[in-house]
Parts: C-alpha cells; sequence; structure tokens
C-alpha cells in the first residue's frame, strides 16, 4: 500500500513495525528515515533479510528506490517475510521534500582512514564473517560479524569515535544503521571497505588462506 509521508510516519509511530530502506548503502548514508535499518537490494538481501530480522511476522514499512516496490515485496515474500504494511510512495524523496527528520551516516575515504589510524589510534570495528577476518584484517581491528552485532553492542565504545568496515561496505551500513537505531553516532563507515582499505599504506596481517566458510 502506498504512502504520504504523513500517513508513513503515522502508521511507523502506532505499530511497531520495521522501517526497512532498501536503498543504495552510499545512497542511504546521505540521508534516511531515523530509526530504519538498510539491507540493500542490490546485495545479498533476502540472506541479510533473513539474518538481521528474525521474526517471518514481522511487520515491515518499505522505503525503496522508486519504481522498485514491487521487486522489494516480492523478494521479501519469496524468504517468508509477508508482513509488509506498505511502502513510502514517491521514494525517500517524499520524505525529505515534505520537511521531515533525516538521520544520516558519516563516510569517510579509505586514505582517511589510513591517516586516522596513524594519527588518533582509533577503534577500528571489522563487521566482516570470522573467516574472513582470520584470513586478513587490519592489524588492531575488532571483529564482530555482522550477524553477531546485536549480541556483542557491549563491547562498541558510546563515547570514544570509532571506525567501521566490512570487505565492500554493503554489511557495514547494515551495521551503522542499527548502531544509529540503537543510540549510536560517534563513528564513520569507511567507504569501499577493506577491499579499498587494501589501496592505501594501512596495516594489515599477513594474508592466510581460509580453511572455514564461517
Amino acid at each position: 500500500m502506498p504512502l504520504i509521508a504523513e500517513e508513513f510516519e503515522l502508521v511507523a509511530n502506532e505499530t511497531h513495525a520495521l522501517v526497512l530502506d532498501t536503498r543504495d548503502a552510499e545512497d542511504f548514508s546521505k540521508g534516511f528515515i531515523p530509526n530504519s535499518v538498510n539491507i540493500g537490494l542490490a546485495g545479498s538481501f533476502a540472506q541479510w533479510v533473513g539474518e538481521m530480522i528474525p521474526n517471518v511476522k514481522q511487520e515491515i514499512l518499505l522505503i525503496t528506490e522508486e519504481g522498485k516496490e514491487e521487486e522489494a515485496l516480492t523478494r521479501l515474500s519469496r524468504v517468508g517475510y509477508d508482513h509488509s504494511i506498505g511502502y513510502l510512495k514517491g521514494g525517500f524523496k517524499t520524505w525529505k521534500e515534505a520537511g521531515k527528520e533525516v538521520d544520516q551516516v558519516q563516510r569517510i575515504t579509505p586514505e582517511a582512514f589510513e591517516k586516522n589510524l596513524k594519527s588518533d589510534k582509533v577503534k577500528v570495528i571489522d563487521f566482516r564473517k570470522k573467516s574472513e577476518y582470520d584470513s586478513e584484517h587490519v592489524v588492531d581491528a575488532m571483529n564482530i560479524p555482522l550477524n553477531q552485532i546485536n549480541q556483542n553492542l557491549a563491547q562498541i565504545p558510546k563515547e570514544e569515535p570509532f571506525m567501521i568496515h566490512c570487505a565492500g561496505g554493503y554489511r557495514s551500513m547494515i551495521a551503522a544503521s542499527i548502531l544509529k537505531q540503537r543510540g549510536w553516532s560517534n563513528f564513520v563507515d569507511v567507504r569501499g571497505g577493506l577491499d579499498a582499505i587494501k589501496n592505501t599504506d594501512a596495516k594489515l596481517t599477513e594474508y592466510v588462506c581460509p580453511t572455514t566458510l564461517l
């Protein structure tokens, strides 16, 4: 069901619906509805919906790129999520044009990441799988696999600044949206993830061929 901004806001406030934003990570970072979770249609959408939304009966309000509403609904339904109760008509642009509150995630370049590492010794959180982390990671980075983020929130600093990344930027933006939803704002996300960090002089551990896919 298409909802204009006012209706969308009303339904979001009056239900326990999860606001799911399926736009690209870069677009999401520049502006999104506060408390929405980003799982991009262009990535491993079904896998991460399944990992991050444990209850298939969870009511969902959708934000998509304009014209992608049916695709998002179909792909949710395909993995058993049939409780979408509406989508934002015209996409995020209509929310912004209505003058509603907007949140953002700050993204930095891999070069800025390297510079911050050298100057500040800022904590780094790597949201890749354990096997990816064990294979190669930024020296001193903490590993919290994305599917374990909710069980490990106590490990994430509330006061001091930190930087987050995954392999390419898709999973770290899911993590960023969840952190924002839970009240964190003292972090930045690295655009392009470890794939891009490898092109800088940031110190990485010696590569070890992975023995597991976990």
